[in-house]
């Protein structure tokens, strides 16, 4: 649930829900932060996003957030919520548009027709996010069309990447689904707006600041080789590159 949050213990109150079955090809799952700050003060959240685009629904705005590259984060004050969904690629072309003109951006939309139902249910007194996502799920059904096959082979590219840990090429990942890796290529520009190998990275990287988190006893030596990068110091530089700071600043912050 955590994977992708760098620091999980500064989170605000999170809940994740799966998708009701009738969107299960558009959305991955519903996300739901809500948080009180005290006044004068506030959290930094620091996220690995996952190489997907998000619809979310906040108390004044609507956005949309692209895929993202690097690592980013949000600063959260005084009292709010978001009701977010992480978007399977079938649903990007008719939410998004071109995911990648979105890359690391968020952008307010207006979806008169999202915000008002899944606001209020937020505003509700019992079964708030459950009604919420409901209302969310209803909204998607209306607007995005049935997925095509080659969404829903998208879907299986974003799903394969992101989900088994072995996949460590574009190559292996057209090997698996028995395609070419230029189909790979066109579906992710497409449908996700980032390369496979940006998926690719992200995916490992996520991993090892969960293994870094987590396990706080392993070697970075030991890290690097589990999860396929060339020695300690490829991933140490690909740690700086993305997130900015190095494999050690990282551990002793968490």
């Amino acid at each position: 649930m955590d994977r992708g949050v760098l620091y999980p213990a500064r989170l605000p109150t999170f809940t994740r829900l799966p998708a009701p079955d009738p969107v299960a090809p558009l959305v991955r799952w519903f996300w739901i932060p809500e948080w009180s700050i005290a006044p004068g003060r506030s959290s930094r959240q620091h996220l690995i996003a996952f190489a997907a685009c998000n619809l979310v629904v906040e108390p004044d705005v609507v956005g949309v957030a692209g895929p993202s590259t690097r690592a980013s984060h949000r600063d959260l004050a005084g009292t709010g919520w978001g009701v977010g969904a992480l978007l399977r690629p079938a649903a990007v072309p008719a939410v998004v548009g071109d995911p990648g003109a979105l890359r690391d951006a968020y952008r307010p939309v207006e979806l008169p027709a999202l915000a008002g139902p899944v606001r209020a249910a937020m505003a509700g007194l019992t079964d708030r996010h459950e009604r919420a996502v409901a209302a969310f799920a209803d909204w998607l059904l209306a607007t995005v069309p049935a997925p095509t096959p080659e969404a829903l082979l998208a879907n299986a590219v974003a799903d394969l990447i992101e989900t088994d840990d072995s996949v460590r090429t574009v190559t292996q990942a057209a090997a698996r689904l028995s395609i070419s890796a230029r189909t790979v290529q066109r579906l992710a520009r497409r449908y996700v707006g980032v390369p496979p190998a940006t998926m690719i990275r992200r995916r490992r990287l996520q991993l090892a600041a969960e293994r870094l988190r987590t396990d706080p006893g392993t070697s970075l030596a030991a890290v690097a080789a589990d999860l396929g990068f060339a020695d300690h110091a490829h991933l140490a530089n690909e740690f700086r590159t993305v997130l900015g700071l190095t494999l050690s600043a990282y551990r002793q912050r968490t």
